[in-house]
């Protein structure tokens, strides 16, 4: 079987939330020993965590994180205030535990696992405390500079979704009830504003920020980047995977793959900021009923952020003015996401706890 045919029959399968489930935790929400819906939105993300997991007693105990690293060959074009050879060393310091991630993460018990989808740098296991979370899944040292031409071909597109749809898949099978995803590559904003840009219809202006805080010259080398790339190679706003192999990257396509694998095995996924809802919205152009098993964990500084989210009719628990990346954003939103789980799975109802309920 070829991986094309593969990934058709993935998404085949994918169906959306079933709205009876929704109902029946709706309609235990209005019993709870509360006046109504007083824990406002936390009610919804309780109620979407009953639908998905089709139980009424929702848990969300453990928890792990995939942090995607790629780098990207339009960093070459002037897009970044740093350099490239930061990734790798991010990666390793991921590894080493001393990174946001690994510290929000470790604040909700939540594991952390890096996959190099195609890094520059090579990271040697003895060179870091864990080498154990890390999986090498290189698809190439980089990607090729968009700008000038498809920044990975077909195929690796393909194999970069699947791989993240397989590391996704195996961590359920161990036992994980709740995913998040992170990213880490130099340059990455880039390819992610491209993919907004083409995916939501929105300008490049519309969509470019200073990713990495680069200044005035450095944000329209960036514009003009992107707008080279579209022009060059003219993505398929339709087929997901053109525009993944055109103007993505490896880690976002990896990204889109754990998107799909939680839509599969019915767990909720948890995305971070501006390059995770790019994967996202890579994901949802393969298979729009994917967005039912996502939490927008924030809504980043990058000013294409909220209309990505917009575009994907996701509303994020958090608005911190935060535009690390790494998955930071999702761990802290994961508490709350607990929160919620807890709330319609152990808060009594107004029966359960002698209170008398209002006046009807």
């Amino acid at each position: 079987m070829n991986e094309e045919m593969e990934l058709d029959q993935i998404i085949e399968k994918i169906e959306p939330i079933e709205k009876e489930w929704l109902e029946k935790a709706k309609q235990r929400t209005s019993q709870l020993v509360m006046p109504t819906r007083a824990l406002g939105r936390i009610h919804d993300i309780g109620e979407r965590l009953c639908a998905i997991n089709k139980t009424l007693k929702p848990t969300v105990h453990r928890k792990a994180f995939l942090v995607m690293a790629g780098d990207h060959g339009v960093v070459e074009e002037g897009i970044s205030a740093y350099p490239q050879v930061i990734t790798g060393e991010m990666v390793r310091a991921f590894l080493n535990g001393g990174a946001g991630i690994n510290i929000l993460a470790d604040q909700v018990n939540a594991e952390v696992w890096v996959v190099d989808m195609g890094i520059i740098a090579h990271v040697a296991p003895d060179s870091v405390a864990n080498p154990e979370r890390l999986l090498v899944h290189k698809m190439g040292q980089g990607t090729q500079n968009m700008a000038k031409g498809p920044a990975m071909s077909r195929k690796n597109a393909e194999a970069a979704v699947l791989t993240g749809f397989e590391l996704a898949a195996d961590l359920f099978k161990k036992g994980v009830e709740i995913l998040g995803t992170g990213d880490m590559g130099i340059g990455n904003t880039t390819p992610s504003a491209a993919i907004g840009t083409v995916l939501t219809n929105h300008s490049i202006e519309q969509m470019v920020g200073r990713g990495t805080g680069v200044d005035d010259e450095g944000l329209m080398r960036k514009q003009k980047a992107i707008r080279r790339a579209i022009e060059v190679n003219q993505p398929d706003p339709h087929d997901g995977l053109d525009v993944l192999s055109k103007v993505g990257g490896f880690e976002i396509g990896g990204i889109a793959g754990c998107i799909l694998a939680a839509a599969s095995y019915h767990r909720p996924l948890v995305i971070d900021g501006f390059i995770s809802t790019a994967g996202a919205l890579i994901a949802h152009a393969l298979c729009p009923a994917v967005t039912d098993y996502l939490f927008a964990g924030h809504c980043s500084e990058e000013p294409g952020h909220k209309r990505m989210l917009d575009h994907l009719q996701l509303n994020p628990i958090l608005d911190l003015g935060m535009r690390l990346g790494e998955g930071t954003g999702g761990a802290l939103a994961m508490g709350i996401i607990e929160g919620a789980a807890r709330i319609s799975r152990d808060m009594l109802t107004f029966e359960e706890a002698g209170v008398t309920e209002k006046d009807a």
